[in-house]
């Protein structure tokens, strides 16, 4: 008995059976995957977008008051605070210890009345009453701190010595006061290139030439657009400001557009 092989219509018939297999997965399977990747870029731009969202807003909302300063709808910087609290604005006469800050006359040093979640260490920066987002840019409000020591139990929680005598603005009486790291005198965030970094630099930074630097801390990346808006006088009052932020991003013909509002406390 002879072995027989395949015939010629037969290979015909198998390569079009498998040609019929293999479009029909293709029609299925093909538009699976791909909206699979598409999917999974969408999420990892969502998820890069809003986590430059949540990191700008934090930063916004522990800003010094009214530091905020917008100079285009692609860059806005600040002065981040570390710290702040309660000063001592009276002597106590009773037992008569404690360093108070008198707004009439300058100020060496001054004890602290609240707990502080960060002590200030040397170099850093103690702001009072800003008021006006040039003032703690001109330094015409702060102070900066040569050491920090524990003064007698009534006088107060800490003793903050200034380096040299600082003359804070006459007549505020609100007692209040942020630290500045020295570190990080000014944040800012602008957009260029398609990135969004955040830029540190120093309390008298021209701003026109820093937004548009590009060696800060990288924050995201596939910026097809941005839009920053600050209104200072956001509500009844002009103690609560608010930044509107517009991040989209674009990856491999996805784009994703995510929107966020950060309130600002001004009140000094």
């Amino acid at each position: 008995m002879k072995n027989r092989g395949f015939t010629l219509l037969e290979l015909v018939m198998v390569i079009v059976i498998t040609g019929v297999i293999a479009s029909s997965l293709t029609i299925f399977l093909v538009p699976a995957v791909n909206s699979y990747f598409d999917s999974r870029r969408r999420a990892d731009l969502t998820d890069l977008a809003d986590t430059a969202l949540r990191r700008m807003s934090q930063d916004i909302r522990r800003a010094v008051p009214n530091s905020i300063r917008s100079f285009s709808g692609t860059c806005f910087s600040l002065s981040p605070t570390t710290s702040g609290g309660r000063y001592r604005v009276a002597t106590d006469t009773v037992n008569g210890v404690g360093q108070a800050v008198d707004t009439s006359t300058t100020t060496s040093s001054f004890d602290v009345l609240s707990p502080m979640g960060t002590v200030p260490a040397a170099n850093d920066w103690v702001v009072v009453d800003n008021e006006n987002s040039a003032d703690v840019y001109a330094g015409t409000n702060r102070g900066q701190v040569s050491g920090v020591a524990t003064p007698a139990a009534t006088a107060g929680l800490t003793r903050i010595t200034l380096t040299g005598a600082t003359q804070f603005p006459a007549g505020y009486d609100g007692g209040r006061f942020v630290v500045v790291s020295n570190g990080e005198q000014a944040v800012f965030y602008s957009c260029n290139g398609g990135t969004l970094y955040r830029t540190v630099a120093a309390f008298g930074a021209n701003q026109a030439t820093t937004c548009g630097l590009t060696n800060g801390a990288i924050v995201a990346t596939d910026i097809a657009g941005c839009t920053f808006v600050y209104d200072p006088n956001q509500g009844a009052t002009q103690q609560s400001g608010f930044v509107w932020m517009r991040l989209q991003l674009s990856r491999s013909g996805e784009t994703i557009t995510l929107t966020h509002g950060a309130h600002v406390d001004n009140a000094p």
